[in-house]
């Protein structure tokens, strides 16, 4: 039997069939970077402090009644406590003067018993402004992107075997509408408990439709192509959706109307139900040989050219056991596999956790956050574009060794240079940033390449689960800066180095074909690592 690739050469690689398939998979792509990173305004936190009462005070009361204090060797307004109103409601009235008859220290004081006034100079309203999540609820708004990216962590698992099980095509458009569904209920939450719940299923709509959109272009474009999609095309789509964002934000303030502007675009994708096919790789994978040669005809009448009488010739599903049931235990089943899959989930995890901890960290810049948001988002596209090259001209072994032991130089170096460089530090951390950002692109396609059809999705799912693990776990791995500053760094840094190390051992997969079975996948030469008996 013919490869897939070598069975479907007649069509070209860049025939209208592609390029509409290419271009409608890239802008369905856009609706999750403008999702992804919504929360970033959604649970801002304005400046506050207490609400004071429309009470009978006189004007120097009114403003010495929320206490000074130092913070970060700044002097603000406390944000959750007050002096007890009764008691400055008594002096007021007696003619008091605070600071010169009345020493303020000395005044008992209170929590926002009234609740909080909010300041408005940059949002009209936000998730916090709405639910006063401030003071002994200030951990909520972090959970609340925890509960996102707990439901990406979810959907990774569960969508790539659903997407094996029933197809590319339906997984991606039902997870689509789970997006969009749930983005558009998030704007009438009664409650933070119910926002969180929903914003679970949304992170968790978000990823699935990510994925298999992933994967199903990935399996219906060839050569060239499929390498420019997997990289650039798909990631750019994300990251024009990621700087579209800040403008939506900058001009939609309140928190309900942007989480209905960024539902609304997923409607626009309905018609896309006719013109995006199902991935004929998929289906002679499931042993639908006349479905898929249905599809690639029609693309042949698409492109203008003309179709063999028998596209694929002599086919059978699948070359391994009928009988067997191919699933996340497949993934750790026989040596070679299972080495395979254990070391990618290594990549996998120290590419998120590097990326989303380094992601965070600029958060702490005191910039104009819908200006930061931008630049955090531009600054994706080189990373994107450098992705693209690496796949095109490089080995995808070297590459993401190369990518890790950079990003982890970088991020070592930063505790080396004196405090007097602090913008050579930032620039270290900017490149650091930019590469692993690069790596996290390229891996989606290494991993894609490795795996055979019938595991391809959930491979994928499996190894973006673990690596939401990571993203999880990098909010708490920047506290850990309070003990010691370049701690987070050296963390980041050791991580990636070794996953560099682990990456020796990967099968390559440059310029070879998608493999379409187990057997085919357990055929590609890897080093052999000394510590691992095979049998």
């Amino acid at each position: 039997m013919k490869d897939y690739d070598e069975s479907t050469a007649f069509l070209g690689q860049w025939g209208r069939f592609q390029q509409v398939v290419f271009f409608l998979l890239c802008a369905s792509i856009v609706p999750n970077g403008l999702g992804a990173f919504s929360v970033v305004f959604l649970t801002d936190i304005p400046r506050h402090h207490c609400l004071i009462p429309e009470e009978n005070l006189t004007q120097d009361w009114r403003d010495a009644i929320i206490p000074i204090e130092v913070v970060n060797g700044k002097r603000e307004q406390s944000r959750c406590s007050r002096y007890r109103l009764d008691v400055v409601r008594n002096l007021s009235a007696q003619g008091f003067i605070p600071g010169r008859d009345v020493n303020l220290t000395d005044l008992e004081q209170e929590g926002c018993v009234d609740g909080w006034s909010y300041s408005k100079d940059i949002y009209q309203s936000t998730l916090v402004s709405e639910f006063d999540l401030v003071c002994s609820d200030q951990w909520k708004p972090p959970f609340t992107s925890t509960a996102c990216f707990l439901g990406y962590l979810v959907g990774s698992f569960i969508s790539g075997q659903l997407s094996d099980r029933v197809g590319r095509k339906p997984v991606f458009f039902t997870t689509m509408a789970v997006q969009t569904t749930f983005s558009f209920c998030q704007a009438f939450s009664p409650s933070w408990t119910v926002f969180t719940i929903l914003i679970f299923f949304n992170g968790f709509g978000q990823i699935s439709n990510y994925v298999s959109g992933f994967v199903l272009g990935t399996e219906i474009l060839t050569g060239d192509v499929r390498v420019i999609f997997s990289s650039m095309g798909v990631c750019m789509g994300y990251a024009i959706g990621y700087m579209i964002l800040p403008l939506v934000a900058f001009f939609l303030r309140d928190w309900k109307s942007l989480l209905l502007a960024i539902s609304l675009p997923g409607v626009l994708y309905i018609p896309l139900w006719w013109f995006i096919p199902e991935s004929p790789r998929w289906l002679l994978s499931q042993g639908r040989v006349e479905e898929a040669e249905a599809i690639v005809r029609k693309a042949a009448k698409t492109n203008r050219v003309e179709a063999p009488t028998v596209i694929f010739k002599d086919y059978s599903a699948h070359d391994d056991d009928p009988q067997e049931h191919l699933n996340v235990i497949s993934l750790v089943k026989t040596q070679s596999v299972r080495s395979t899959t254990v070391i990618l989930c290594l990549v996998w995890f120290s590419l998120s956790i590097g990326y989303y901890g380094l992601s965070l960290n600029t958060s702490r810049l005191h910039a104009d956050p819908y200006i930061s948001c931008f630049l955090s988002a531009a600054a994706e596209v080189p990373a994107y574009m450098s992705c693209w090259l690496a796949l095109k001209y490089f080995p995808r072994r070297l590459s993401v060794i190369f990518i890790l032991l950079l990003g982890g130089a970088s991020l070592f170096l930063i505790q080396l240079v004196p405090e007097t460089l602090s913008d050579l530090a930032v620039a270290l951390e900017m490149l650091g940033k930019l590469v692993i950002t690069s790596g996290t692109s390229l891996i989606y396609a290494y991993t894609a390449e490795l795996y055979p059809t019938v595991l391809r999705n959930t491979a994928e799912g499996v190894c973006i689960t673990v690596s939401r693990i990571g993203s999880c776990l990098a909010p708490f791995l920047l506290q850990l800066r309070e003990s010691f500053e370049y701690l987070p760094y050296i963390i980041l840094g050791t991580l990636a180095v070794v996953s560099a190390f682990a990456a020796l051992y990967l099968p390559e997969s440059f310029g070879k074909p998608l493999p379409q079975t187990i057997q085919q996948m357990q055929k590609r030469e890897s080093m052999k690592c000394p510590c691992i008996t095979r049998k």
